[in-house]
């Protein structure tokens, strides 16, 4: 009878998927309008401010979707490092035996969790970022990063095999985080103590080194220097990419802070008393026994939080950066009137980014899991 109930299920379903796509083709064809994706390689038309791929006005919908995909990608990336940095030690400042610290740092989670993301996003975009200085007055760390109101300079690493560089990079990651793996492991078979960080960090420099060497490529450092009324070489963080990566990081880093300090706080206090009781400090404690044990608590809600971050990176739009919303969803369906096609796109984009965001926080939650023997 199971069988019977789970089978009407799905031919009702089958109905009204086949019933909407009918409607959706009859009202198409009244307005003369027919689906496809043959306006991707159409002329676009129009300038995209901040790209990382190269672009032209005279280039296709199907490169402004691309530069669409990449500026998404390197917000959420960026903002997903730097709140994740700033939320553990805000976390771990809230456990702190100073009172000013726990207490500035309690503050810090109140104020920032409780106000809206845009909120952040405008002021930071419209009264820190936009009130720096011009360029040839601009504020200068070490000369070698500066900060004006077109964007924050910081050096770039150049090279004429960029493609090579970023696929040796990706392999010197993997390469990294396996070696990290298996030392980890092995000290936890043997009881003794390894220093894993410094040969994974030894081979990921190594991979991308290798390969430039052997292959010969020219790779270098631009670092940015005034030329004029604005500045040349280096790499520039517009103002709308500077203000969203940094807002998006203090407003997330807030709500990874208060699941950092519930983690933490899951460990049972005898784990810290038994630590103490053998001679170990309060950051020994809090590295070999604390941490490991509240990553398996913690990794389940911090998944859905960097979710978060990626949503709201689309929140882009409301101060101009040209994210795949913006460009895209936006200027591309006003031109174009494709609302179908390119909103399906951008569907089927954030979805596949969230998959692989849900994999790799379930990939490392496996790598991290306690084995029972």
């Amino acid at each position: 009878m199971g069988w019977l109930y789970q089978g009407l299920l799905v031919a009702a379903l089958a109905f009204l998927a086949s019933v909407a796509v009918g409607n959706l083709h009859d009202n198409l064809a009244a307005r003369g309008l027919k689906l496809g994706f043959d306006f991707l390689w159409q002329e676009a038309g129009f300038e995209i401010a901040f790209h990382l791929i190269p672009y032209t006005a005279s280039d296709n919908y199907w490169r402004v979707f691309l530069i669409g995909i990449t500026n998404t990608l390197l917000v959420t990336v960026l903002a997903i490092v730097f709140s994740t940095i700033l939320g553990f030690a805000v976390g771990i400042a809230q456990l702190s035996g100073n009172w000013a610290m726990s207490r500035a740092a309690r503050i810090y989670v109140e104020i920032v969790r409780n106000l809206p993301q845009l909120l952040h996003i405008l002021i930071l975009y419209n009264v820190a970022l936009r009130a720096l200085p011009a360029p040839r007055a601009a504020i200068s760390l070490g000369d070698a990063v500066y900060l004006s109101n077109r964007g924050i300079l910081v050096p770039a690493l150049t090279t004429d095999r960029p493609g090579l560089l970023a696929l040796a990079i990706l392999v010197g990651l993997a390469a990294a985080l396996a070696l990290f793996r298996s030392l980890t492991g092995y000290a936890e078979r043997s009881g003794r103590r390894v220093n894993a960080w410094l040969p994974a960090l030894a081979v990921l420099l190594l991979v991308p080194a290798l390969a430039i060497g052997l292959s010969g490529a020219g790779i270098g450092v631009s670092v940015p220097q005034l030329k004029g009324f604005n500045f040349a070489g280096g790499w520039v963080l517009v103002p709308e990419l500077s203000a969203l990566v940094i807002a998006m990081a203090i407003y997330n880093a807030a709500f990874i802070g208060e699941l950092v300090r519930a983690s933490i706080e899951s460990v049972n206090k005898g784990q810290r008393e038994a630590s103490a009781a053998i001679g170990f400090g309060w950051w020994q404690t809090l590295r070999f026994i604390v941490i490991p044990q509240a990553v398996r608590v913690l990794l389940p809600p911090l998944s859905n939080q960097y979710l978060n971050i990626l949503k709201g990176s689309s929140l882009a739009v409301a101060i101009g950066y040209p994210d795949l919303v913006g460009v895209f969803t936006g200027i591309s369906i006003n031109q174009t009137g494709r609302a179908i096609e390119i909103v399906a796109m951008t569907m089927a984009v954030y979805l596949a980014i969230s998959l692989l965001i849900g994999a790799l926080i379930n990939l490392f939650n496996h790598m991290t899991r306690i084995v029972e023997r």
